[in-house]
């Protein structure tokens, strides 16, 4: 997965505000986001209910880059290891 970026939250950023969700809805345990190149922004929340990763692509309207920050591959769980792979097929 060539020139895949990973990134999360910043200390402090607070997740159901920037999502405009109420908290019991989805319970979110990490937020991961992801960029290849200059291409779109997505971003994984762990649904854990469903146990399932969820992708959601970002306008860059709605991204700020300054409350993000670089996130290691050995972070990321295994489980959203393998959906970022299907994902980004070369």
């Amino acid at each position: 997965m060539s020139g895949l970026r990973l990134y999360v939250n910043s200390p402090g950023t607070s997740l159901t505000s920037s999502l405009g969700l109420e908290a019991d809805k989805i319970k979110v345990e990490k937020v991961f986001y992801s960029r290849r190149g200059n291409g779109p922004i997505y971003r994984w929340l762990y649904e854990e209910k469903l146990a399932h990763w969820r992708a959601m692509r970002l306008h860059t309207s709605d991204f700020n880059p300054h409350k993000l920050s670089n996130a290691s591959w050995k972070s990321v769980p295994e489980t959203l290891q393998a959906q970022l792979g299907a994902h980004y097929l070369d």
